[in-house]
């Protein structure tokens, strides 16, 4: 099974420009699939921000953080927002503690088999950019899912993939590279109480951990 990728907070990520489509902007195939000069590959490297102070101290090197106490505020505008503009798209929003979660079931984002995301999702991300960028003081982490149909390398290659054409889209809309993190776990982490070849595992996360003063 491949290592996860992380993008390296010490990187630009390379992208490619867009074009009109449609009154929004459609990336090129380059970007869709998600090909970045700033993904480095290692075993022991990637933790999700919360736990890899490191990142998280450049993340507010360069954004800034947010005062302990008006982290839950923060976050409460920026889950009201998410809310709003993901009703009806198939995509759901938990909140856990400060963190807020955003999942997006691969029938909604990709074709199978693909790592292209699919047209009808470019609007819903360029939402999301836009309040990624309207909240920066969080760190957001794409993490790609696979269920147990087919070979386990496979999988794992397929969701790393997926991952990063998220990633690259919202670079590509503006949200800073150094905030971003993608990562494949392919079968790994099935939906608690869901079989794990059950096409509901199929899907991307987006994390969203506020950086605090004490992290910086």
């Amino acid at each position: 099974m491949k290592n996860m990728i992380l993008a390296s907070a010490a990187s630009a990520l390379l992208v490619a420009g867009c074009a009109s489509d449609g009154g929004f902007q459609r990336p090129s195939d380059r970007v869709l699939v998600g090909a970045g000069s700033g993904a480095v590959v290692g075993g022991a490297l990637g933790t999700l921000a919360g736990g890899d102070d490191t990142r998280n101290a450049a993340i507010g090197a360069v954004v800034g953080a947010i005062a302990g106490g008006a982290v839950g505020d923060y976050m409460d505008r920026q889950e009201r927002k998410l809310r709003e503009q993901t009703a009806g798209t198939g995509i759901e929003v938990e909140r856990r503690g400060d963190q807020i979660y955003l999942n997006a079931p691969a029938d909604v984002t990709f074709r199978l088999n693909s790592a292209n995301i699919e047209q009808q999702f470019y609007p819903t991300l360029n939402d999301l950019a836009a309040t990624l960028i309207e909240f920066p003081q969080t760190a957001v982490d794409v993490v790609g899912h696979a269920s147990t149909d087919g070979p386990a390398d496979y999988n794992m290659d397929l969701s790393e993939r997926r991952a990063l054409a998220v990633q690259t889209y919202l670079s590509n809309q503006g949200v800073r590279p150094v905030r971003m993190a993608a990562y494949g776990r392919g079968e790994s982490q099935p939906i608690p109480g869901i079989p794990g070849e059950s096409a509901e595992n199929r899907r991307v996360e987006i994390v969203l951990t506020p950086i605090t003063d004490d992290q910086v």
